[in-house]
């Protein structure tokens, strides 16, 4: 069976965007391939977290996941941090990566660019220890988006170069695995084109019902259509696009022919797609209350999640040691 890894960044809460661009194809993935998800806590630490919030934000995603469908009896799901033979073979890899290489990567200069007071190693290697992340159980598949597809290249070439040097065939180059033809694009509801917690548009899974009425409330829309079957500007189009996602056929069909008959009135529209958006989220939103207030829970995947996913991490090390010509690890 192939093995298909991801890595999910802690930084904040699971939003509907998240959820149906990604989440849910994880979920399917679990009965098709021997998947590992991992919560990247070392990469996050380039940005200087206090340590508090490293803590809560593992808590808040390993909850989210789990809440959102994530089976630890069916994928492993761990913290990169428990893994420490990540380390050791991010260590291998660095040996034979180029400064020249890694300072080329469009990520690292947009970085240099945007935070010039924290140009820290950590973000130069990036690329390595994101191949030692996916390398370190020999993945052959990894969901990406296009943004990373330059790193996906790099952990093809840091296996080639392994391979090439020591004279082996060991780690196979991971294929770039694109969700586009199963995840939906979830759009912002202040008329911009796609949700996300940066842009400040998005609706949580955690977000109670009063929060996602009074956000889906100040969505953006216009002064109605003046022309019978004219064609929806984008901040309306976004609104009816959230609808085909969450709402019934019926809402969507009845909104759209009233669109259509230039009788459209947003308010009864936004009060549907609120309580939509709210049936939607209420399961995942009490499932995620009920683990996240059980530590004892959290705690016991975390271990599991690591027991596993170092057992295989374990095989990997004691294997490029003996390539390398090292002695077994002790």
């Amino acid at each position: 069976m192939e093995t298909v890894l991801s890595g999910i960044r802690p930084t904040g809460n699971l939003h509907l965007g998240n959820y149906f661009g990604a989440v849910q194809s994880f979920v399917k993935l679990q009965d098709e391939y021997r998947c590992f998800f991992f919560i990247a806590d070392w990469h996050s630490l380039t940005t200087h977290p206090r340590p508090e919030n490293i803590r809560q934000s593992v808590k808040t995603i390993l909850a989210e996941y789990l809440a959102c469908g994530i089976d630890p009896e069916r994928a492993t799901i761990y913290v990169q941090s428990d893994v420490r033979e990540v380390v050791e073979l991010y260590l291998y890899l660095n040996m034979n990566a180029y400064l020249g290489e890694l300072e080329r990567v469009t990520s690292f200069k947009e970085k240099v660019r945007k935070q010039p007071d924290n140009i820290n190693a950590g973000l130069l290697t990036y690329p390595s220890l994101m191949a030692a992340d996916i390398l370190i159980h020999k993945a052959h598949k990894v969901p990406v988006g296009k943004d990373q597809e330059q790193n996906m290249e790099m952990a093809r070439r840091f296996a080639r170069r392994f391979n090439t040097i020591y004279g082996v065939e060991y780690f196979p180059e991971p294929a770039s695995f694109h969700l586009s033809d199963k995840a939906l694009k979830v759009p912002g509801l202040d008329g911009s084109g796609k949700m996300g917690k940066s842009e400040g548009n998005a609706i949580y899974l955690a977000d109670d019902e009063k929060t996602i009425r009074k956000k889906v409330m100040k969505a953006v829309t216009d002064s109605g259509p003046a022309v019978r079957n004219s064609e929806k500007p984008q901040p309306v189009a976004n609104l009816f696009a959230m609808m085909e996602i969450v709402s019934s056929k019926d809402a969507y069909d009845y909104f759209n022919e009233k669109y259509n008959a230039c009788e459209i009135r947003y308010g009864d529209m936004k009060k549907q797609l609120a309580e939509d958006i709210n049936a939607f989220c209420a399961p995942i939103r009490e499932r995620i209350l009920e683990i996240t207030s059980d530590t004892a829970y959290i705690d016991k995947i975390a271990r599991m999640g690591a027991e596993k996913a170092s057992e295989s991490a374990a095989k990997t090390i004691r294997e490029v040691r003996e390539i390398i010509g090292f002695r077994p690890s002790v």
